[in-house]
Formats: structure tokens, C-alpha cells, sequence
């Protein structure tokens, strides 16, 4: 068996077209990867499974980039946090004004709307909500005082259009309109037109002010949320998480299991093989024996069991993968070693009485190498669809956002009978085309080792 320069590889696989697409699909997917680690914050990817964090965004929104095949426009979901900032004071009362302008120019009602604020004052301010139309109407939304304070003190509140107290302003200036309010939502109300239950298009102000009596009031935060059915590159599931952001941590997710199992079990299979094909008689017999036993349990099962029994941590479910996926290499390896071990230079070095881990490692290993690579690039592949089945039959690590994990949450929440395809096909892409480009690579490379290793 002659060996194969890393320079012959080099060339033949750049022949390869299978072997260059690989190569590009695994750059961009690295490249997603350390895009994704330095600008998404880590405490976005600790906060996947915190309903607070993402209530300021909707509940299972279509892509907005579907709104550019619909003839009518699904309205979007919309997160106000710039308002403008108006202070007066007349006498002993100061007035804090917050202005949000919203242009609405969509063929559907939003599903809700939301403010968020935080105040500082002392005493007991009145805050006051009101919009006003694109037809000119104002209406007043709520009319309420903060909680009494005799010290400064630094208030936080939501207030939701489903308040009742909102439906029933509404209700009393339904002079306004010429149809009944009675089954409408707030949202529907505001955004109506004056005649029918059309949506109103145009812009909107939502003015928020906060009126105090002898002393001044300041609203550090105020973001107005307009609940819309669109949001985002990949829209959102029944958890308000931003898909987008779940389907990009699992790239460098489904890499580091890939890789990581594909390394380590090849390079325990590799030296397991060649050691025991290097002793032969008794070593190679009990070795391999031992090889069967492990090569006959059921992987499925076996993790499903491991994972239940001890834990589903992800780094704990890696741990499974290596000590199942190294057998097949070294059963290979093996039968390669007992080619390799017959040569003369091999019988040289044992003439000369050099070690055994020596000629492992330097005559034999090397001989094996390519062999070795294009064993990982295949590997890596079944590594991420293992840890995706496991995830997806719910046994996986749900602190992590792993594609496996999206489409379990998606299978849970009736995703498929319910028509919610953002949240089915793309982890179920990202999962194929990673696959596929370690299937090309290995794929260009072992076209290139087998005629050698033949030879």
C-alpha cells in the first residue's frame, strides 16, 4: 500500500466538482457560525426557553418576506422604541408627553397592541392613552393612575389591548362609527374604518402622557407594540421565539456534534482497529470480539434508554454518539492494518526493534490517514441527524436551541396539521444541506483513497 501525499489529495480533490460544492456549503456554514456567536448576544441563546424574554414579540408569525407574494398584505409586526419626547409644565402640573407614528398600510386588523414603560415619579401621576387616525378621529384608549408613592419610586407596566377598560373607552365613543362594536377587539376598533370593518390605511399616532401635580415624572423606557401576523426573516413559533435566531445557533450547534463525534470516534476506531490487526492471534480476537458486541446493540434504543436514565445533556448525549460510532471504523481499520503489517518495511522495524506504538504510529497510522479523512467528513452527517432524531423524539437538551429541538417543539404544538411550515421545512433544510455537504466532501475524497488503497 504506497501512501498518498497530502498534495496529491489536494490536487485530485480540486478536480472534484461534488468535492468544491461541499467545500462551499461548509464555508458559509461556518461562516453563519462565528457571524452568529459574535453578533446575536449569548443571553439571547440562554433565554430560548424564557417566555418573558420574547413576549414583546408575536405568537406564530408568518415570514415577512411572504408579504412580497400576497396581493393582500399580511400586517407586520411592528416594535416602536423611539418615541418622540415632549416635557411642559403649566403652574404646579408638568406633563410628560411620548409620541409613537405608525404608518399602517396593510389589508388585515393587527392582532394586538402592547405598551411597555417604566416611570420614575413621585406622588401619583395620571397617565393618559390616546390615538389619533389617519380620518383625523381621536380616541381615547385608557385613563389611569400610577400607584401612590411617597418617596421616588421607579414604576414598570404592560398595558395590553385586551384591557378591559380599553374596550369599554372604545365602547362609549362608538358615535363615531356607523356599525356595532360589540364583537370587535380594540385593535379591530382603532384600525377600522368609520363605515365598515375595513382596515383604515394610513399613519397613526399613539400619544401617551403623564400628567403629575408638584413634582416632575420621567418615562426611562416606553415601547409601543403593535402585535402584527408577520415578523422576522423565519418568522415565530407558538413561544413568540424568533425562529431565525434558533435556526442560526443551530449551525454552530450542529457543527461542534458533527465534527466533535466524527473526530473522536474515528480516531478511537482508527487505533483501536490498527492495534488489534498489528498483534494479531489472541489481542485481535478478544479486541475484535468485544468490537461485535458493541457493533449488534441497537443504537436507537440504546440511546433513548442512556438518555432517560442518566441525562439528556447535549454534551452528555456527544459522550453516547462516540462511544457508539468508532466499531464500523475499526473494523475497516483493522483489515487494513493486516495489508499494511506484511510490508517490508514494517518487518524492518521490527528487525531493528522498535516499538510497537512506534510502528503504529509512524509506519501505519500515516498509511491510513486519507482513509481517515474522508471517514470524519462522512461521520459527520449521521452524528447530527442521531442528536436531530433524539431532540425530535424529545430526548434531547432543551436548553439548547438545536434544529432537532425546533422541530420536536414544532411536532408538539401540531405545527404540521396546523399549516405552520416556517417552523417545519427550514430546521428540517438547514439539517439536509449541512448533511449534504459533508456527504460531498467524503463523497470526492474516498473516490480519490479507495483506487490507491485498492492498489
Amino acid at each position: 500500500m504506497s501512501s498518498i501525499s497530502p498534495q496529491e489529495i489536494k490536487r485530485e480533490f480540486l478536480k472534484s466538482k461534488m468535492g468544491i460544492a461541499g467545500i462551499v456549503i461548509l464555508a458559509i456554514l461556518i461562516g453563519t457560525s462565528i457571524i452568529t456567536i459574535i453578533v446575536i448576544p449569548l443571553e439571547t441563546f440562554q433565554e430560548w426557553n424564557n417566555p418573558g424574554h420574547w413576549i414583546s414579540y408575536p405568537k406564530v408569525a408568518i415570514p415577512i418576506w411572504v408579504n412580497l407574494f400576497m396581493i393582500e398584505k399580511i400586517p407586520e409586526h411592528k416594535i416602536l422604541e423611539t418615541p418622540n419626547i415632549q416635557m411642559n409644565s403649566q403652574g404646579k402640573i408638568s406633563l410628560t408627553s411620548h409620541q409613537f407614528g405608525l404608518n399602517f398600510n396593510y389589508d388585515d386588523f393587527p392582532s394586538d397592541f402592547i405598551y411597555e414603560f417604566s416611570s420614575k415619579y413621585s406622588g401619583s401621576p395620571l397617565l393618559q392613552m390616546t390615538v389619533i387616525r389617519p380620518d383625523g378621529i381621536k380616541l381615547e384608549l385608557i385613563t389611569t393612575s400610577l400607584p401612590f408613592s411617597n418617596s421616588e419610586t421607579i414604576h414598570s407596566e404592560r398595558i395590553f389591548s385586551t384591557d378591559g377598560a380599553i374596550k369599554k373607552n372604545l365602547s362609549l365613543q362608538s358615535e363615531q362609527f356607523t356599525f356595532s362594536l360589540d364583537r370587535l377587539s380594540a385593535e379591530d376598533i382603532i384600525f377600522s374604518k368609520t363605515q365598515t370593518n375595513e382596515p383604515l390605511k394610513g399613519n397613526y399616532i399613539f400619544l401617551i402622557d403623564l400628567y403629575s401635580v408638584n413634582s416632575e415624572v420621567q418615562i426611562p423606557e416606553s415601547k409601543l407594540i403593535i402585535g402584527g401576523k408577520a415578523f422576522g426573516i423565519m418568522g415565530t413559533d407558538e413561544l413568540r421565539r424568533d425562529l431565525a435566531i434558533g435556526l442560526l445557533w443551530g449551525t454552530p450547534l450542529a457543527l461542534f456534534i458533527g465534527i466533535v463525534v466524527a473526530i473522536a470516534s474515528v480516531v478511537m476506531g482508527l487505533f483501536y482497529g490498527v492495534y488489534a490487526g498489528f498483534k494479531g492471534k489472541k489481542t485481535d480476537e478478544t479486541m475484535m470480539r468485544f468490537n461485535d458486541v458493541i457493533y449488534a446493540l441497537p443504537v436507537l434504543p440504546f440511546l433513548i434508554i442512556l438518555s432517560v436514565t442518566i441525562s439528556n445533556s447535549i454534551f452528555v448525549m456527544v459522550g453516547f454518539l462516540m462511544m457508539f460510532g468508532w466499531v464500523g471504523i475499526a473494523k475497516v481499520s483493522r483489515s487494513m492494518s493486516l495489508q499494511i503489517k506484511t510490508r517490508g518495511y514494517v518487518d524492518a522495524a521490527k528487525m531493528m526493534g522498535q516499538k510497537d506504538s512506534k510502528i503504529i504510529l509512524k509506519h501505519m497510522i500515516p498509511q491510513l490517514l486519507p482513509y481517515a479523512f474522508a471517514s470524519i467528513a462522512i461521520s459527520v452527517p449521521a452524528a447530527i441527524t442521531t442528536e436531530a432524531g433524539l431532540s425530535f423524539l424529545g430526548l434531547g437538551d432543551p436548553s439548547f436551541p438545536t434544529w432537532g429541538q425546533i422541530l420536536h417543539d414544532a411536532n408538539t404544538f401540531g405545527a404540521a396539521a396546523r399549516g405552520l411550515w416556517w417552523w417545519i421545512l427550514p430546521p428540517g433544510v438547514m439539517i439536509a444541506i449541512t448533511g449534504l455537504a459533508f456527504v460531498f466532501i467524503g463523497n470526492a475524497l474516498d473516490v480519490i483513497v479507495n483506487p490507491k488503497l485498492k492498489r
